[in-house]
């Protein structure tokens, strides 16, 4: 060990007795002061402005430790994106420089073992890699100073992950660096080996047999869970073991040239390490067998704790997830086998972490619905074997992959999933599917997921019954008005459906189940038949929970069942006066007791900003009435979306909204009150539970035209639930949300970091350099 040391003191001096040592910690220097300036400077900029201009101004509401350092022009992904070019030329003379002055050949005839040259060589490259660490360590804790509350966990993360890339890169250089006499070339080479291990991972991933072999070997995104906080054993043993290797070939390299072997030993040396090192890669890179360390304060890439008891409600029992990938549906290319790996990490890796045991199968095919013939059409009425064979030829992928639609179909019915690329769940002999969505997301979320979970392990789901008999809006129809899009609509991943829950209609003369978890009266056109409220008032006092939508103009079709509850539609519709809107298009807002109706991310963020005086969140309901109740019917009454302070009134009659806005006149019935509300939950203690129901006098604002309703219709289904779905994953607010410096000192720093300190490097190293040459 003290030869090591020796060596490594001594390649340590002649690195700095070079002027190659000093340029290139110069322009890193400099490189990282001006990403790190360039980030703060107009964050800084502006606070200060708006501090100083607008009261409601708290702090800029997002993590400033991401933007500021981990942002894509932040300075650990732009360092990391230009160290390659750094490296070679810093390792590129290690050992050919002693190849070409000769005295390799004196350390050859020395006592001094080449293991102990190459070692002591590669640990004052480590030493140096340690100064960068440090360059880079002057940033973080002018970071953690500057930034309040700074995620200094998220950065130690990133800053191994520098570290561990830097001396992944210096194996490649001194290995480079032992095979040529010429330093250029070595530069040259080492350039080459590391844009082949950045992407070997998009080779042969066509290939069972390589896939995994050349994924692990790939640099590129190793350090991306790192910079994301997320500390892997799988990704610290890929750079111990790439750092093993080329090292490794180093030694052979170099007593190789110390003794006379056959071609084959050399070679098998060779061979021996690389696959060692891809058996202890493939073996530690398989769930299970990895360790995990989440850096961030709030736990940012680790699944939320809701989702976790899912999980672990399965551990007596694995998991098979079958993926059917369709070469005529959408996302075929995501679900390629060049694209597994990306499929099994990115999308499953955070469940695999809790859950190991998960079998992955793949089903590929082609198929169409019967009725669909725009493929045939569109390919020049080719057979659908035909089409299959010429869209593989594009893909570069083989036929027979493929197997026809009618085999599947034995197997499975995918017609209800439009034969797009879907996953079926399967767990103790149940079933269910898990979609993917036309989206920017395409693969489903931790909500979806751990609803699906959920359904395999629950005997039932909540059931929500939509009324049907009196023309009410229809959840199997996509028309504008209709209710398919937030309730069965299979490419919508917040329909209820893909979030926990079961719908279906019930026909008005069916005595209601008492298994539904909600009842849903969407806006009948008709009045209700005697049988109807007759079902309807058992259902209620039973305690079931409903959903009541109404529409102005049909008032008297549900009052006579409001009543019952003790509400009352108004009549007339509410008008809203503006420059943009008709004038029905009346915008209520969310009241207090509405945000706590579920725990909707959205709602708890409104909650925090009216508590410090922040304004509530307008909703357009297009075309409503006003909600008026009495206090003694045995509900608590909560209002849950008001009209604004003296904003609307009610107009009585007919409405034309295509016309000249309309005049509030007393004389016509019009009346108005300071706000009026247009939303309202009831709510009272029985026996064995606690009944729940929603009315709103606007139905629109749930149809299909409207998205169904958003995040709002979400609350009410989740608040009907007893918030038992969907199941929410709220992550907490970041606290690293204000910057405790100002343009001035921003200014300065950056002065400081990009000029003056470089300089003092500069004028440090030119006057050893000189003193150096003198002596």
């Amino acid at each position: 060990m003290k030869m090591i040391f020796k060596i490594a003191r001594t390649e340590l001096r002649n690195l700095f007795y070079s002027p190659v040592a000093w340029f290139l910690t110069i322009a890193f220097m400099v490189q990282c002061g001006v990403y790190y300036t360039s980030a703060l400077y107009p964050v800084a900029k502006w606070q200060e402005v708006l501090l100083q201009n607008t009261p409601t101004f708290k702090d800029f509401g997002v993590a400033m430790t991401a933007g500021i350092f981990l942002a894509p022009d932040g300075i650990f992904m732009n360092v990391l994106q230009n160290l390659y070019l750094f490296v070679p030329l810093l390792t590129m003379g290690l050992i050919s420089r002693e190849i070409n002055s000769g005295t390799i050949k004196l350390l050859y005839s020395s006592p001094v073992k080449i293991r102990e040259i190459v070692l002591g060589k590669y640990l004052a490259v480590m030493i140096y890699n340690l100064l960068l660490v440090g360059v880079v360590g002057v940033f973080i804790v002018t970071g953690i100073i500057n930034i309040h509350h700074a995620d200094y966990g998220w950065l130690l993360s990133a800053l191994l992950g520098f570290y561990l890339l830097v001396c992944a890169y210096t194996a490649v250089g001194l290995f480079m660096s032992s095979l040529t006499t010429y330093q250029i070339v070595s530069a040259i080479g080492s350039f080459i080996i590391i844009f082949i291990l950045s992407r070997i991972g998009t080779l042969w991933q066509k290939y069972d047999l390589v896939r995994d072999l050349t994924y692990f070997l790939s640099l590129s995104g190793r350090t991306t869970k790192m910079l994301k906080g997320l500390i892997t054993t799988k990704d610290l043993i890929y750079f111990i073991l790439i750092v093993y290797m080329f090292v490794g070939f180093t030694l052979i390299k170099l007593k190789a040239g110390r003794e006379s072997k056959p071609w084959y030993v050399k070679t098998g040396r060779y061979m021996l390490i690389a696959i060692s090192v891809l058996v202890l890669g493939y073996f530690s890179s398989r769930p299970g067998y990895i360790g995990y360390w989440d850096t961030t304060a709030n736990n940012n890439n680790t699944l939320h704790v809701n989702t976790q008891q899912v999980i672990k409600e399965m551990k007596d029992g694995p998991l098979e997830v079958t993926l059917y990938c369709n070469l005529f549906g959408g996302g075929v290319g995501r679900g390629l086998p060049e694209n597994r790996n990306d499929y099994l990490w990115n999308l499953w890796e955070p469940y695999l972490r809790f859950k190991p045991d998960i079998k992955f199968n793949y089903v590929y095919y082609y198929d169409v619905p019967d009725s669909d013939s725009t493929l045939y059409i569109t390919w020049g009425r080719k057979s659908y074997q035909e089409i299959a064979a010429k869209m593989c030829e594009g893909y570069e992928i083989k036929p027979s992959l493929f197997k026809p639609g009618a085999e599947v179909r034995k197997l499975i019915d995918l017609s209800p999933e439009n034969y797009r690329m879907v996953m079926q769940l399967q767990y103790k002999g149940k079933t269910t599917f898990l979609r993917t969505f036309d989206d920017a997301t395409f693969w489903p979320e931790e909500p979806q997921v751990g609803a699906a979970f959920k359904r395999l392990l629950q005997p039932v789901m909540p059931k929500e019954l939509f009324l049907t008999g009196n023309l009410e809006r229809d959840i199997y129809k996509k028309g504008e008005r209709e209710y398919n899009y937030h309730s069965l609509s299979k490419d919508n991943r917040y329909s209820l459906i893909n979030i926990g829950f079961d719908a279906d209609t019930i026909a008005e003369t069916q005595e209601i189940p008492e298994d539904v978890t909600t009842l849903v009266i969407a806006d009948p056109k008709t009045a209700l038949s005697e049988a109807t409220m007759l079902h309807l008032k058992r259902y209620i006092d039973k305690g079931g929970n409903m959903f009541i939508l109404g529409e102005p103009g049909k008032q008297q079709v549900l009052n006579p069942l409001l009543a019952q509850l003790g509400v009352k539609m108004m009549d007339g519709t509410l008008i809203e006066l503006s420059k943009d809107e008709m004038p029905h298009m009346v915008k209520p807002y969310l009241t207090i007791q509405s945000l706590d109706l579920s725990g909707e991310p959205l709602l708890q963020l409104l909650k925090e900003g009216m508590k410090k005086g922040e304004d509530s969140l307008p909703l357009l309901m297009p075309g409503v009435a006003g909600l008026e109740w009495t206090n003694d019917s045995g509900y608590t009454v909560q209002p849950l979306l008001q009209t604004g302070f003296n904003r609307a009134w009610l107009k009585a009659g007919t409405l034309v909204t295509d016309s000249v806005p309309p005049v509030f006149n007393p004389a016509d019935g019009d009346s108005k009150i300071p706000r009026y509300t247009t939303a309202v939950s009831l709510s009272r203690k029985l026996a064995q539970k606690e009944q729940r129901i929603i009315i709103s006098a606007d139905a629109d604002f749930m149809s299909n035209l409207r998205q169904g309703g958003g995040f709002l219709s979400r609350t009410f289904y989740s608040w009907l639930d007893d918030g038992k779905f969907p199941i929410y994953t709220p992550r907490p607010k970041p606290q690293d949300t204000l910057l405790n410096i100002g343009t001035t000192g921003a200014g300065i720093l950056k002065i400081v970091y990009v000029w003056v300190l470089p300089g003092l490097v500069l004028l440090l190293g030119t006057v050893l350099l000189i003193r150096r040459k003198r002596k």
